[in-house]
C-alpha cells in the first residue's frame, strides 16, 4: 500500500515540479521582464530548488564518449552483450585509427566490473569505468530495476546473482581465454563466491579478483548499516520494507525492496549534510556560480537516482552477509542452474590473485571487513595476494573522485598487469607472476614481492576495435 500511496503523491507533485522548472527560468532569463524584478535571481534559485527535490530521477546514462590515452582520444562504443531478465553485461568498446595506440589497446587486459545492486545504478561506477578503459577492455554489469521486469521473468535469488557472474566470466573466457574481476561494495560476496564454486568444480577461474569495500565479514568494525541489519530481525525487513510494484509499472505484483526507500535510508544517515549541501546549492544559484551549480546536479542526479530489489534476492542478502555470516562460517550452499546445492569453498581458490582494497574513512564497509578475504582464501599463495588500505579516502573515494584516480587505481592497475599473462603465451590459467608493491604501500597490507608485469604483445591481425 505504501508504494501505491508513493506513486500517487509523486503523480501528483510532478507537474508542480515542471512548473518550477518553468518558472526558474522565466525569473533567470535576462531577456524577460521577469528577470528584471528585484530579487528575481533568489525567486529563480528558490523555484529551481523545488524543482529539483520534487522531480522524478531517471536511470542515469554513462555518458563516455571518448577517452584519452597518453594524449590520443580513444572513441568509446558501448553495447549491451549479453541481457539477462536481471542484469545485462555492457561493453565499452574502444575504436583507434591510431596504429601505435590500436597496438597498445589490443594487448591490454580484460576486466569485468561488477557493479553493485544496492540501490543505485550502475552509472555510479562512471568515474571507475572511464579510469579504467585508459588501461583495460571493460565490461560491467548494469543491474535492472526490479519494477521493470515482468513477473513472468521469474524471481531473483542471491544465487541467481552468483550465477549470473559465472556466465558472465565464463563469457569473457570464452573470448578473450580469460580475465581479471573487480567487485565493489556488495558484489564483493557474491563474486567470491562464484570464483570459490568454480575452483571447487575445477574450472579455471579469473587471473585476478580485486575487492574494494565490501562486507566479506560483516562483523569486523560494523557500522550503522550493519548495526541496522543485526538488530532487526528477517521478519521485520520482509514486514516493513517489502512492498509489490503497482499496476503502472511492467513489473506490476512483484515484491520488491522500492527504491525511494532506500533513498530515504541514504539520505537519513547524513541529513544535515544534504541540508547543508542543498542550501549551498541555492546560494550558488543566487551568486551565479555555475560550475559549482554544475558539479551539485551532476552528483544528485546520480544519487537521486534508485531501483528497485527483488524481495527475494533482498532479504537472502540480509540474512547470508549480514545475519548469518555464512560466507565465512563455511555454510554458505548456492544453487547452481540446474537446481544442485554447492557449498561455497574460499578456500578452493589456488588459481587467482586476490587484491582487497579499503579506505581509512569508509563509514559503510567498516575496516577489516574487506581484508577478511584473505584469511577464507587459504589456498592463495601470499605472494599473490595484496591488501591496500586507502589513506583519507571515504567509501566511495576507493572507487570514484582524486583519491580513486590518484591512489587506488595504480594499485589496482599494477596488480592486473602482475597477474596478465603475455598475450604471446597466455593460456586459460592464471599466470604466477608476483604482483609488485605499489609506489603508496599502504598500512596493514600484506606484503607482496615485486616483479616486472607481462608485456604484451599485439596480435597479428589488425583490427580498429578493441
Amino acid at each position: 500500500m505504501l508504494y501505491q500511496i508513493y506513486e500517487t503523491q509523486r503523480s501528483i507533485m510532478e507537474p508542480f515540479a515542471d512548473l518550477a522548472e518553468v518558472a526558474a527560468k522565466l525569473y533567470s532569463n535576462p531577456m524577460l521582464p521577469l528577470a528584471q524584478l528585484p530579487g528575481a535571481q533568489r525567486i529563480s534559485a528558490g523555484y529551481d530548488l523545488m524543482h529539483r527535490l520534487g522531480k522524478d530521477y531517471e536511470k542515469p546514462v554513462f555518458g563516455i564518449h571518448t577517452v584519452n590515452v597518453d594524449g590520443v582520444e580513444v572513441a568509446i562504443h558501448e553495447r549491451i552483450e549479453i541481457d539477462k531478465p536481471f542484469c545485462e553485461l555492457r561493453r565499452f568498446k574502444r575504436f583507434s585509427d591510431d596504429t601505435d595506440t590500436l597496438a597498445k589497446l589490443k594487448g591490454q587486459p580484460v576486466v569485468l566490473i561488477v557493479a553493485p545492486l544496492s540501490g543505485h545504478y550502475a552509472t555510479l561506477l562512471r568515474d571507475t569505468v572511464r579510469t579504467m578503459l585508459k588501461d583495460h577492455k571493460v565490461y560491467i554489469t548494469d543491474w535492472k530495476n526490479a519494477r521493470l521486469v515482468p513477473l513472468a521473468d521469474g524471481s531473483f535469488h542471491l544465487d541467481d546473482y552468483v550465477n549470473y557472474v559465472q556466465e558472465f566470466i565464463r563469457y569473457l573466457q570464452k573470448g578473450y581465454g580469460n580475465c581479471h574481476v573487480i567487485s565493489v561494495c556488495q558484489p564483493t560476496v557474491p563474486v567470491l563466491a562464484a570464483v570459490s564454486l568454480m575452483a571447487s568444480r575445477g574450472e579455471t577461474t579469473p587471473w585476478s579478483m580485486t575487492m574494494m569495500g565490501g562486507p566479506i565479514d560483516a562483523r569486523k568494525s560494523p557500522t550503522a548499516v550493519n548495526n541496522l541489519a543485526t538488530q532487526r530481525s528477517h521478519q521485520w525487513f520482509e514486514n516493513n520494507v517489502i512492498y509489490r510494484v503497482p499496476d503502472n509499472f511492467p513489473g506490476a505484483g512483484r515484491r520488491v525492496y522500492p527504491g525511494f526507500l532506500q533513498h530515504t535510508g541514504f539520505v537519513a544517515m547524513n541529513p544535515d549534510r544534504h541540508a547543508s549541501s542543498h542550501y549551498d546549492y541555492f546560494k550558488d544559484l543566487v551568486k551565479g556560480d555555475n560550475e559549482s551549480v554544475e558539479s551539485h546536479r551532476k552528483f544528485y542526479d546520480e544519487y537521486n537516482a534508485v531501483l528497485d530489489m527483488d524481495a527475494d534476492y533482498y532479504l537472502e542478502t540480509i540474512e547470508t552477509v549480514f545475519q548469518d555470516f555464512k560466507l565465512v562460517n563455511g555454510t554458505w550452499d548456492v544453487k547452481d542452474e540446474a537446481g544442485e546445492q554447492e557449498r561455497v569453498r574460499p578456500q578452493d581458490i589456488t588459481r587467482t590473485a586476490l587484491l582487497t582494497i579499503e579506505g581509512e574513512l569508509d563509514d559503510i564497509s567498516g575496516s577489516g571487513q574487506t581484508a577478511a578475504a584473505h584469511q577464507l582464501c587459504t589456498g592463495i599463495a601470499k605472494s599473490h595476494r595484496m591488501h591496500y588500505e586507502a589513506p583519507g579516502a571515504g567509501h566511495y573515494g576507493i572507487f570514484s573522485g582524486r583519491r580513486w584516480r590518484e591512489m587506488v587505481h595504480p594499485v589496482v592497475k599494477s596488480f592486473i598487469r602482475a597477474h596478465q599473462p603475455d598475450t604471446a603465451t597466455a593460456t586459460a590459467k592464471p599466470t604466477t607472476a608476483k604482483a609488485p608493491a605499489p609506489a603508496r604501500a599502504a598500512r596493514k597490507a600484506v606484503p607482496v614481492k615485486k616483479a616486472a608485469a607481462a608485456k604484451p604483445a599485439a596480435k597479428n591481425r589488425k583490427s580498429a576495435r578493441v
